[in-house]
């Protein structure tokens, strides 16, 4: 722990644009158009007043950034955190691009977040505060402009809360406008597990790859969250074996194996998983470093630094985070002959069926879970060929595959519709 608080985080902006110039850079792009990739579109910051429940008022400051809209709208989840930032959010938006364009779906990026700690907040004042956000975004959101989704600290009833915001400024519904929805407004099924099933489903085609079995395989998972228990569970299901897991207070580690469901259940009821039965307690930095074949950051950004790098022993990274990774830790990582499935494939499950979600908005017409679960697992299966394609035929690491391809992707269309006016 005490390593982790001397060494400053990484702005992952700085991080985002690093990584966007390796793979310009090998793609020989000009100048004119690294410009335009490299920098968002639209960035809009908003200080709004909330009632707090006491009848006192409190200003928040939330951000929302679009990256691109030359594919499409932007899309890209809203996050309640203390620790938000611009830097922060507009990395993400430019994460959200690449993502998009490396499964081949028509969106932009975009992203937004409130400096708040919703644990400090009553489920009202949260209400509140997610309805005047919408307000203050309704502009700039829309099913043809900007789709937001849900991410860190918010879930389907805050967005349930803004889409019906929109929708009463508007005075007609408009399910189109936002994803992860309940599925009574318009949610699609399996849009709950749809992160971690993409996941899976690269990961099974990366063991393919790498002549690995995920029978037996030992699964290490840092962050017990929505995205890091279902993956889990599913690569449980597939026979591997998980060793340790952590949550934000701490993790377990057992090499005889955990079952997720039951430390799922355990954490529910004591708020951790720390303490679980016939399990040793082990710290979110020492977790990333227990020896095993598939190691799942699905915690927050930059905890794979040059600071603990060497000391990763693992075959395979399925990152369910969004930059969890640093550029130099990756150069280490590929160096070791570690295959780090970036976040911009092995997460986009979730952003994929959110697309299903807003097409079956668009129609009106909706599709059964084992369809959605069927289109998803073929979108992700392409798209971790295209990525291990490019990879190898550059002699890159696929993090560097994947933005070469995505950028490569989005460079064509704006080249294609060209400069306007």
């Amino acid at each position: 722990m005490a390593e982790k608080e001397i060494h400053e985080k990484p702005n992952p902006y700085q991080i985002a644009v690093e990584q966007f110039m390796t793979a310009a850079d090998k793609l020989n792009l000009d100048e004119g158009m690294k410009q335009i990739l490299s920098q968002p579109k639209r960035e809009l910051t908003v200080h709004f007043p909330v009632r707090m429940d006491d009848g006192s008022y409190r200003v928040f400051t939330g951000f929302r950034v679009q990256h691109s809209v030359t594919v499409g709208p932007a899309k890209g989840g809203i996050r309640y955190h203390q620790d938000v930032t611009l830097d922060e959010v507009k990395a993400l938006a430019m994460w959200m691009t690449w993502k998009c364009a490396t499964v081949g779906i028509p969106y932009g990026g975009g992203k937004g977040g409130v400096i708040v700690d919703p644990k400090q907040h009553s489920l009202t004042e949260i209400e509140r505060l997610t309805r005047r956000f919408a307000a203050e975004l309704s502009p700039i959101i829309g099913p043809e402009i900007d789709i937001p989704a849900p991410d860190v600290n918010t879930n389907s009833q805050t967005m349930a809360w803004f889409m019906d915001t929109i929708s009463m400024l508007r005075g007609y519904p408009v399910p189109g406008l936002i994803t992860g929805k309940p599925i009574g407004i318009g949610g699609s099924l399996g849009r709950n597990e749809a992160t971690a099933r993409g996941l899976q489903f690269v990961t099974r085609e990366a063991a393919k790859a790498k002549g690995m079995s995920l029978q037996g395989a030992r699964v290490v998972v840092q962050g017990f969250g929505n995205a890091g228990s279902i993956a889990a569970r599913l690569l449980s299901e597939d026979g591997a074996i998980v060793i340790a897991a952590s949550d934000s207070r701490g993790g377990i580690v057992n090499t005889k194996g955990i079952d997720s469901n039951s430390a799922l259940r355990y954490k529910q009821e004591h708020g951790t998983l720390s303490g679980f039965g016939g399990s040793d307690d082990i710290s979110n930095e020492e977790i990333l470093e227990v020896e095993c074949d598939i190691l799942v950051p699905a915690a927050l950004e930059s905890v794979i630094t040059t600071h603990n790098a060497d000391r990763i022993k693992t075959k395979l990274i399925s990152e369910a985070a969004n930059g969890p990774t640093t550029p130099e830790a990756d150069r280490i990582l590929f160096e070791k002959g570690i295959m780090v499935l970036p976040d911009i494939l092995a997460n986009a499950g979730g952003v994929t069926v959110s697309y299903f979600e807003w097409a079956q908005n668009i129609q009106g017409y909706y599709w059964a879970e084992d369809e959605v679960n069927k289109k998803l697992e073929r979108v992700m299966q392409q798209a971790f060929r295209d990525v291990h394609e490019t990879a190898g035929n550059n002699s890159v690491d696929m993090r560097t595959g994947a933005y070469m391809l995505a950028i490569s992707r989005v460079a064509e269309v704006t080249r294609m519709r060209g400069i306007f006016p």
